[in-house]
């Protein structure tokens, strides 16, 4: 992306956000990611505080608008934003994979305690060999 220019720059404060159209000069369209490091720097934000609404092209041509929301906090985003079916699918993947690790950790857990107390036994019943 060799070219960046703000078109279009208004506050909206009762969604607590900047919208932005930029044009970008491109051989290739730009992904989301590459929008929004490239915007985070030139705009010192933070890339979780964008929401990328479009990217749009013209055939043949090497410059592209795209269409962002800046909020002012991660918050304020999540609040107003509606989430992708990917965003989704990846909050759910990670929450299940949480869960695993949890059950994991517990069950690792349950084991040590088991082992633990199954010396204290043994040790008991020698003890009471030995006394009678």
């Amino acid at each position: 992306m060799e070219n960046f220019n703000i078109i279009n720059k208004k506050e909206n404060p009762l969604f607590k956000r900047k919208e932005v159209q930029i044009e970008v000069n491109s051989k290739i369209t730009p992904s989301h990611i590459d929008v929004e490091k490239l915007i985070s720097e030139k705009l010192s934000t933070q890339a979780e505080n964008i929401k990328i609404k479009k990217i749009s092209g013209r055939f043949g041509s090497n410059n592209f608008l795209i269409n962002v929301n800046i909020y002012d906090t991660n918050k304020d985003k999540n609040e107003i934003e509606q989430k992708s079916k990917k965003e989704k699918e990846a909050e759910k993947k990670a929450a299940e994979e949480a869960k695993k690790e949890a059950e994991a950790k517990k069950a690792a857990e349950e084991k040590q305690t088991s082992e633990q107390k199954t010396p204290k036994e043994e040790a008991k019943s020698e003890v009471k060999e030995q006394n009678a």
